[in-house]
């Protein structure tokens, strides 16, 4: 399964009120980190689909979720399990770091 795309009008169904993990994607189209780690979510979504889905919110494009959940710096991912953020990472990491982190915030 590919990344999705959410907003802030689809942010409380598509995230809070999924029934699985979500991994969400704090970025924007001038941030060259971002842009760095985007193959290693899109290669993470399709290898971990069971486990979580992965999406990614334009902070340009949706100002009020980063608000809300105080990013300061992008890239920034959060975990979602239940409607609450259950992990936060900020900045570019290799695949192989990024999938040991996801998998460790979803054993707790």
């Amino acid at each position: 399964m590919a990344t999705i795309s959410v907003s802030d009008a689809s942010f409380q169904k598509d995230v809070l009120e999924a029934d699985s993990p979500v991994l969400v994607d704090f970025w924007a189209e001038w941030c060259a980190p971002c842009k760095m780690i985007a193959p290693s979510l899109d290669e993470l979504s399709n290898e971990m689909a069971d486990q979580l889905t992965i999406a990614k919110i334009n902070i340009d494009e949706n100002p009020n979720t980063p608000m809300n959940y105080s990013v300061r710096g992008i890239p920034t991912l959060l975990i979602f399990k239940g409607g609450e953020v259950i992990a936060e990472k900020v900045g570019t990491v290799q695949k192989s770091q990024l999938q040991a982190w996801i998998t460790d915030a979803l054993s707790r």
